[in-house]
C-alpha cells in the first residue's frame, strides 16, 4: 500500500464530515480564506499578491467541489436505507 493509499484509509471516515461542514459553512470558509490572504499580502507588502490570490482561489474551488460532489454523494447514499427506484416499464 502506498503512502497516499494509507492516508486515504486513515482519513476516509472524516471525508463525509468535512463535506458536511463545507456545505454548511462554505461562505464563512471563503471569508476566512479572503481574510488570511489579505493578511499575508499585507505582511509581504504585496510582493506575492498574485500567488496569494491564486492560492486562495484554488482553496475556494476545493471547498466548493467538496461541498458539491461529496455532499451529493452523501445524500444519494444514505447508508442503503432507501430502496432503488424500480425500472421504467417499456412503452
Amino acid at each position: 500500500m502506498g503512502f497516499l493509499d494509507s492516508l486515504k484509509a486513515k482519513f476516509g471516515p472524516f471525508k463525509g464530515k468535512a463535506s458536511d461542514l463545507a456545505r454548511q459553512h462554505g461562505d464563512k470558509i471563503d471569508q476566512g480564506l479572503d481574510k488570511a490572504g489579505k493578511m499575508v499580502d499585507e505582511k509581504t507588502k504585496g510582493k506575492y499578491r498574485d500567488k496569494i490570490q491564486m492560492g486562495t482561489d484554488k482553496a475556494k474551488d476545493a471547498v466548493d467541489r467538496m461541498s458539491a460532489t461529496e455532499g451529493k454523494n452523501a445524500k444519494d447514499t444514505d447508508g442503503g436505507n432507501t430502496p432503488p427506484s424500480p425500472p421504467s416499464a417499456p412503452s
